[in-house]
């Protein structure tokens, strides 16, 4: 990159600065993660729009290192984050009105600019499909009082939830059971993410009908949509995407059983994904798709901590697994299929196999969602118009 601009990516860009940080914590920005340095002083040319932060201080010799803080933002051009360390509470703290002036101004004549490190511009197309549905306002909707997102504000709200034996696992993991600061305990209500039910429960309606509610989600899919997405698929899309950054760069417990309980409701619904709600489908596979892609590759170094997909809950008889299984099934046994929710499914289910080795073959000779030129069972795959294709 020449001079000329990169100079430009640094007058137009966001800058993170970040004043007085310990060296040997950990400062990361989406899917990029710094070790502090003695003259770090933050995070150069990252392009507008919606980021997530977080770091984790460290011990003197940066070997052990405290739970996560993150917080979302969503910035536009040239704009200044001022937050400095303090050193009692070993989190980053806003500054008065005056100084955060005075330090944007000097981050704007440059002063700042050979102790800011540069965003790897290289990284921000898979940052961008990890949160092109999330924007300021699910953030404003969603994140906590302070903003900030910790495992260590959740015992409160995680303490009764149920676990598997995996996310007991998960959980210690996590160290949630960590001693809090007095920050940590001043914010026990965590994210204000959307409640959703584990089973369907409607007054009035005979056992059938409530078996069948349960059986298939689409209604309650509905419902959700209509009261608390204000009929808006994107919002939710966004919800998933804002609580699986928060677990996965955040390592935020909450935000994983969130997580779980929207993959859970849309993989759960057997009528949506062919006739109500085709095109939501279709960004949903995309979405996840995306999801496990990053989360999955052998090769990226999780400098926070061990990472949290691994083998010990990403094994064939974990809840991804029988979701993911029964709505490929789905999807082979449908008579009608959307060629886009068609082509993903097919892609997402390669990934699951390369990567995990998982297999999905049925008692039948034909293999999950693959079908023979001819074959009359297999199902009908219906190209929508180009508007309808739009995600």
């Amino acid at each position: 990159m020449d001079s000329e601009t990169a100079l430009e990516l640094v007058k137009h860009g966001v800058t993170l600065l970040f004043l007085d940080v310990p060296q040997y914590t950990l400062v990361g920005v989406d899917t990029q993660v710094f070790s502090v340095g003695p003259i770090f002083k933050g995070i150069k040319m990252i392009p507008p729009g919606p980021h997530f932060v977080y770091y984790s201080s460290s011990s003197r010799e940066g070997r052990e290192f405290s739970p996560i803080i993150g917080f979302f933002i969503d910035v536009g051009p040239s704009e200044v984050i001022v937050r400095k360390w303090d050193q009692q509470e070993e989190r980053l703290v806003k500054v008065s009105e005056e100084e955060e002036e005075r330090y944007t101004l000097a981050v704007k004549n440059l002063e700042f600019d050979r102790q800011l490190g540069p965003y790897n511009l290289a990284n921000y197309e898979e940052w961008k499909r990890l949160s092109n549905f999330i924007s300021k306002s699910i953030i404003k909707r969603l994140e906590p009082i302070g903003g900030e997102i910790s495992v260590v504000c959740e015992n409160n709200v995680v303490r009764n939830t149920p676990k598997t034996s995996m996310e007991e696992a998960l959980d210690k993991q996590l160290n949630i059971d960590n001693s809090a600061t007095s920050f940590h305990e001043s914010q026990t209500k965590g994210c204000y993410y959307t409640t959703i039910p584990r089973v369907v429960k409607c007054k009035g309606v005979s056992v059938q009908e409530l078996t069948s509610l349960n059986l298939d989600k689409t209604q309650l899919l509905e419902t959700l949509l209509a009261k608390d997405y204000g009929g808006s698929e994107n919002s939710l899309l966004g919800e998933l995407q804002f609580s699986f950054v928060a677990f996965l760069m955040g390592q935020s417990l909450q935000a994983f059983f969130q997580w779980k309980s929207l993959v859970s409701l849309l993989f759960g619904c057997t009528e949506a994904p062919f006739h109500t709600r085709t095109q939501l489908f279709t960004k949903f596979i995309k979405v996840i798709y995306y999801q496990l892609k990053y989360g999955l590759q052998k090769d990226r170094m999780d400098e926070t901590g061990p990472s949290l997909f691994d083998d010990s809950w990403l094994s064939a008889d974990s809840f991804l697994h029988h979701l993911f299984k029964d709505f490929f099934s789905l999807v082979q046994d449908g008579s009608v299929v959307d060629g886009d929710l068609l082509s993903w499914t097919r892609k997402f289910k390669e990934l699951l196999e390369s990567n995990l080795g998982w297999e999905f073959q049925q008692s039948s000779v034909v293999d999950g969602i693959y079908f023979e030129e001819n074959d009359e069972f297999a199902p009908v795959v219906e190209i929508l118009g180009d508007e309808a294709q739009a995600i």
